[in-house]
């Protein structure tokens, strides 16, 4: 009786720093995630590319090897072409965290023609004359 209790509150202080909330990520640290996110799955999609080239250099050889044997290997069956992945590219900040103009007077070409989102001057949007 005596152990079960002290296994029950050695449990309990075990886990309540698990219970503890961690801080935001700051936007940097999030950015790097996202990075190591897309390189993780472009690592993925290159590792699959290879894998699907030499499954057909092996099938390959065993039609060539069965040929050469005097048998009649079976037909190969259709299957999707190895997809290239191609160079890693850096993934681009998403729109969500760019900054908002106020009148996009920085901002490409594309947005420029709209008016702009607010016509608040910069002292009503700061609150108060500068000084």
């Amino acid at each position: 009786m005596r152990s079960t209790l002290s296994v029950a509150l050695i449990a309990a202080a075990l886990a309540a720093p698990a219970i503890a909330k961690l801080p935001e990520p700051s936007p940097d640290a999030k950015a790097k995630a996202a990075e190591a996110a897309a390189k993780a799955a472009w690592g993925d999609k290159v590792a699959a590319y290879k894998l699907c080239q030499s499954m057909d250099r092996v099938a390959d050889g065993y039609r060539k090897s069965s040929k050469a044997a005097g048998k009649n290997p079976p037909a190969a069956s259709p299957t999707p072409a190895c997809a290239d992945p191609g160079p890693f590219a850096t993934p681009t900040t998403p729109a969500a965290s760019k900054p908002l103009e106020a009148s996009g007077a920085h901002s490409p070409s594309g947005t420029a023609v709209s008016p702009p989102s607010t016509n608040a001057t910069s002292a009503q949007i700061s609150g108060g004359p500068k000084k």
